[in-house]
């Protein structure tokens, strides 16, 4: 009993700054404290880690109003979870793709596997990739690879996919993942493969879709206080490479100053991106995208070995 007071007043006293920082208006305090407190009641574990470090169910519950999404389980875009010894605030991939929609940034959007069986084929830079299945077949192979397609304000449609080595990849070098081959520690890399990858290639996207502040805060989080910290940019898989657009003045001069900014890097490169309209971003197309990664790529490179070389 003593155990669940404490945790309560944790939870309620953080209503000043919960309300504060509130992000979207339509998040009720009482509501997100009552999902947070049913969270950490039906958890044993969590329970126990939450009374350790008090601090971690504060910071989890302000994070929520500060982002703007809601733990509501129905919803399904967002948990508190145990990690590293603390309480975290953690985002699925509808979590994300609801604040992406919410906050303007696009219309909708969706992320799928695909497995051996399915015909996927990347089409054109502007247009939704070709994805035929039979989702009745009881045996459609192993997941190769995962992809989110978004369609923006504009009318546009973005795709971006990753193989499941890539995925892979970044699940290796996750501390979830070091903490299950090391401690054999419950793992959502293991329990929710799925749901995992859908997640990573949305936040490896989001790059290239229009700003906006709560969906940037989201991703911060989950790279900071998340742990789940990754390069967003490098092995980015974009859709078929149009063949080189017309060589035009304004095509050249957009071209040059996206050159100059990749000298910065691939973080510098993909914010730059995101804030290109959709007519600019055909206008650059595929092969010109990623010929511009190369060169931000080969920058960072020279940038460490500088460093290394001191």
């Amino acid at each position: 009993m003593n155990q669940i007071v404490t945790i309560d007043e944790s939870v309620y006293g953080t209503k000043d700054a919960f309300v504060s920082v509130l992000a979207d208006r339509s998040i009720n305090f009482d509501r997100e404290a009552e999902f947070a407190l049913q969270t950490l009641y039906g958890n044993d574990y969590a329970m126990k880690i939450a009374m350790q470090n008090r601090q971690s169910v504060i910071n989890a519950v302000v994070n929520i109003a500060a982002i703007g999404i809601s733990l509501n389980p129905a919803k399904k875009q967002a948990y508190l979870v145990p990690r590293d010894g603390k309480i975290c605030l953690d985002i699925s991939y509808m979590g994300l793709l609801d604040l992406a929609i919410d906050s303007g940034s696009i219309r909708w959007g969706q992320a799928e596997l695909v497995y051996e069986s399915d015909h996927f084929e990347l089409n054109r830079i502007d247009q939704q990739p070709t994805h035929k299945r039979n989702p009745f077949d009881k045996d459609r192979g192993d997941v190769v690879g995962v992809y989110v397609v978004i369609k923006t304000a504009d009318g546009d449609y973005l795709t971006d996919a990753m193989s499941t080595d890539e995925i892979n990849a970044i699940r290796d070098r996750s501390s979830a993942w070091k903490a299950y081959l090391s401690k054999k520690t419950s793992c959502p890399w293991l329990t929710d493969w799925g749901e995992m990858a859908k997640k990573t290639v949305v936040k490896r996207a989001y790059k290239y879709w229009p700003k906006t502040d709560r969906l940037d805060t989201a991703i911060h989080h989950l790279n900071t206080e998340g742990g789940e910290g990754l390069d967003v940019l490098t092995g980015q898989v974009v859709t078929t490479a149009l063949p080189p657009p017309e060589d035009t003045p304004e095509r050249i001069a957009l071209y040059a100053s996206l050159q100059d900014i990749a000298t910065a890097g691939l973080e510098a490169l993909g914010e730059a991106w995101g804030r290109l309209t959709a007519a600019q971003r055909k206008m650059i197309g595929g092969a010109g995208l990623e010929a511009l990664k190369a060169e931000a790529a080969k920058a960072e490179a020279e940038v460490v070995d500088g460093e290394v070389s001191q």
